[in-house]
């Protein structure tokens, strides 16, 4: 809480604006509105945050930046993350392991994309938290999926499933001109998305149907879906696809169980009815999802990319 305090007082924007620091405990105050009744908490809060006196624009605080300088920033994802929203599933674990179900739902009695259609200010704190690490994952995509496989290249048209605002599949056609972008997401989300070149936005439901391309898309979706729903939406893309050279292209983890992983798994019960899969999970949601061949390319990143196809 005292990170998401920070951010919202944009205090890494504060430091940069001194050109990065060092600077003194008082210098950040004066740039924050009406701060005198309130110096002795910031000075507390900033003293768990560093014991520095003294404070820099660290690489890690780079990150948190919201103003100039910002084009990687997951600012987005902290403010959301802490809000009492998602906060609040947390407290369900107990009840959850009594009596199963989801937490969010005991918290908020509906699921996540249903309070997001209905609460305007949710849905638009919660997509720009996913562009945000969609931008950061996407570079790693562009730099770690190409030659000698041959990632991109050989599409025409790419369908991202569940691609929120659009700006992940933007940067893929930016670097791949020739293809055409579909950004598919609920029509909620499409609805408040800004016109891309290149990319299309559809509205509409995966469970439902999802638009044809040579290749779909999709990035950290499927570990928010049980199994028996990930198939589903598998047979979908396998559908929405040619039968002769068509792919699936799914960003997600693989089994790197490691803190980070053991973390977003705890992350997929707060919220979600999914999980973080092992390659064993993931090669029998595939099968039964119309993909019996699939290859594990690794990506400069925490997550891999599974390359699945339908024969």
């Amino acid at each position: 809480m005292a990170l998401k305090c920070a951010v919202e007082l944009r205090i890494p924007d504060i430091i940069h604006s001194f050109d990065g620091g060092p600077v003194t405990l008082a210098q950040i105050a004066s740039r924050i509105p009406s701060p005198s009744r309130g110096a002795a908490y910031l000075a507390r809060i900033m003293r768990l945050l560093s014991r520095e006196t003294l404070y820099s624009l660290t690489p890690s605080l780079r990150w948190l930046l919201r103003g100039p300088g910002s084009e990687l920033s997951l600012a987005p994802m902290v403010l959301i993350q802490d809000r009492p929203w998602l906060m609040s599933p947390w407290q369900c674990f107990g009840d959850c392991v009594r009596g199963s179900g989801v937490a969010f739902e005991r918290a908020h009695g509906r699921e996540i994309w249903v309070l997001a259609s209905e609460n305007a200010e949710f849905n638009q704190l919660f997509n720009d938290g996913m562009a945000c690490t969609g931008r950061i994952l996407v570079r790693a995509i562009l730099e770690g999926y190409k030659e000698p496989k041959e990632g991109f290249n050989s599409i025409g048209s790419l369908v991202d499933v569940g691609g929120g605002t659009g700006r992940a599949l933007a940067e893929i056609v930016r670097s791949y001109p020739r293809i055409k972008g579909i950004n598919f997401d609920l029509p909620h989300v499409v609805a408040t998305t800004p016109a891309c070149d290149g990319v299309t936005h559809v509205g509409g439901d995966m469970f439902d149907t999802i638009p044809c391309a040579d290749a779909v898309f999709i990035k950290w979706i499927l570990h928010d879906w049980s199994d028996e729903d990930c198939v589903k939406i598998l047979q979908n893309c396998r559908k929405a696809i040619p039968e002769k050279n068509g792919k699936v292209i799914i960003a997600e983890g693989d089994g790197m169980f490691d803190e980070i992983g053991l973390m977003l798994d705890l992350v997929m019960i707060a919220h979600t009815s999914g999980k973080e899969r092992e390659e064993l999970e993931w090669k029998k949601i595939l099968v039964e999802g119309g993909f019996p061949r699939y290859s594990i390319i690794k990506i400069p990143s925490l997550w891999s990319i599974i390359e699945a196809y339908p024969r």
